[in-house]
C-alpha cells in the first residue's frame, strides 16, 4: 500500500506521517492482541471507582496512597474534557455517578466529538488492552522514580 502525504511545509508533512504511523501501529497492535478497552477515559474512571471502593478496606498510610492513585487516574478524562471545551468538573461528576450506578456503565467516557458523556465501546472508541496496560505501568514507574529521587 502506498499513502501519499502532501502539505504546505515539511514540518506538517512530518507530523502527518508520524500521526499516521502511530494510528497504523495501534490498529496493528489491536489486531494482534484481540483485546480492546474503551477509550475516552472510560477505563481510568472504572479503575478509579474500583480503587475508591477498595480503599475502604485498607487501614493506615496505604489508604492515602491508594486514594491518591484513584484520584490521579481521573486526570485522563479531566484533561480530555478540558481540551474539548467541556466543563471538566461536571463531566467527572457525571462519570463518577454513572460508574457507581451500574456495571452496565463500565465503558462510559468522554465523547469529545459530541461534547457529552457516552458509552465509548458503542461509539467504537477503542484502545488495545496491552497499550493501556503499558501506559499505566510506565506512568507508575515514572512516578516511583521521581519519588525515589526526591
Amino acid at each position: 500500500m502506498t499513502i501519499v502525504i502532501r502539505g504546505g511545509a515539511a514540518q506538517y508533512i512530518e507530523e502527518a506521517a508520524r500521526s499516521l504511523n502511530d494510528a497504523i501501529m495501534i490498529v496493528m497492535r489491536a489486531m494482534k492482541t484481540h483485546a480492546v478497552v474503551a477509550g475516552g477515559g472510560a477505563i481510568e474512571m472504572e479503575l478509579s471507582r474500583y480503587l475508591r471502593e477498595h480503599v475502604r478496606s485498607i487501614r493506615g498510610k496505604q489508604q492515602m496512597v491508594v486514594s491518591a492513585f484513584a484520584k490521579a487516574l481521573e486526570i485522563i478524562p479531566r484533561q480530555l474534557s478540558d481540551n474539548s471545551g467541556m466543563d471538566s468538573t461536571d463531566v467527572l461528576n457525571k462519570l463518577r455517578q454513572l460508574h457507581v450506578q451500574s456495571e452496565d456503565n463500565l465503558w462510559m467516557g468522554v465523547n469529545v466529538l459530541e461534547n457529552n458523556v457516552d458509552n465509548m465501546m458503542d461509539k467504537f472508541v477503542w484502545e488495545p488492552e496491552i497499550v493501556r496496560l503499558n501506559v499505566l505501568t510506565a506512568a507508575c514507574e515514572a512516578a516511583c522514580t521521581i519519588l525515589s529521587v526526591d
